[in-house]
């Protein structure tokens, strides 16, 4: 890749499945800039996974705040960078399968939507969307093992949910380039082989 051209990637991917990792790795491998998605000093989430209908809204519009704020400083700086999440997810995946669940009121549901289209009509997307697929087995795995306090009460039927609505999304996804890694079958944080192959497919990518 040249160094002069900046790019644009995302890392999408249901929780536990090595996003924040793997964002963090390529912004060392490649000296992007990373931007992380709001995890640590977010005021809702705790309160969310103890009571997701209470407080589904007021997390989503919160994540949609950052996100787009955040989407804005990247497509206004002249470097490379590397971001944890799309906004997309946010409409997509989250606030969706919410509603499906019946854990989100469908006015609220429809406020959240016609908020987001707006404000994503302003938005360049990503040059590359990178897909983390992971079964919920290896989900709940690596939620176990980072520990939070928070996620603990998360639901299997919960990331079940999550993960079809993923596979739906990346399935109709055209606004970009798309690139499925399959985490189930690879140790990228632990094994350099595996790491390699990732950054050689991102490189092919973007070429």
């Amino acid at each position: 890749m040249k160094s002069i051209k900046k790019y644009f990637v995302s890392v999408a991917g249901n929780i536990g499945s090595g996003k924040s990792s793997l964002t963090r790795m390529i912004a060392d491998n490649f000296k992007w800039v990373p931007y992380f998605e709001s995890v640590q000093n977010n005021p809702y989430l705790p309160d969310f996974y103890v009571d997701m209908k209470r407080w589904s809204f007021q997390l989503q519009v919160y994540f949609l705040s950052h996100r787009f704020k955040a989407h804005k400083e990247i497509i206004d700086s002249k470097r490379s960078v590397i971001q944890d999440r799309s906004i997309y997810e946010d409409v997509e995946i989250f606030a969706r399968n919410l509603y499906l669940m019946g854990r989100m009121e469908k006015r609220d549901y429809g406020n959240y939507r016609n908020l987001f289209y707006e404000m994503a009509s302003y938005l360049r997307p990503p040059d590359l969307i990178i897909y983390l697929k992971a079964d919920v087995k290896t989900l709940m795995s690596h939620i176990r093992l980072r520990g939070r306090e928070f996620e603990k009460s998360i639901e299997k039927k919960y990331l079940e949910r999550l993960n079809r609505s993923y596979n739906t999304w990346i399935n109709g996804y055209d606004l970009g380039k798309v690139l499925i890694i399959h985490a189930d079958e690879l140790d990228f944080v632990n094994n350099p082989v595996h790491f390699k192959m990732i950054t050689d497919k991102i490189k092919k990518e973007l070429k």
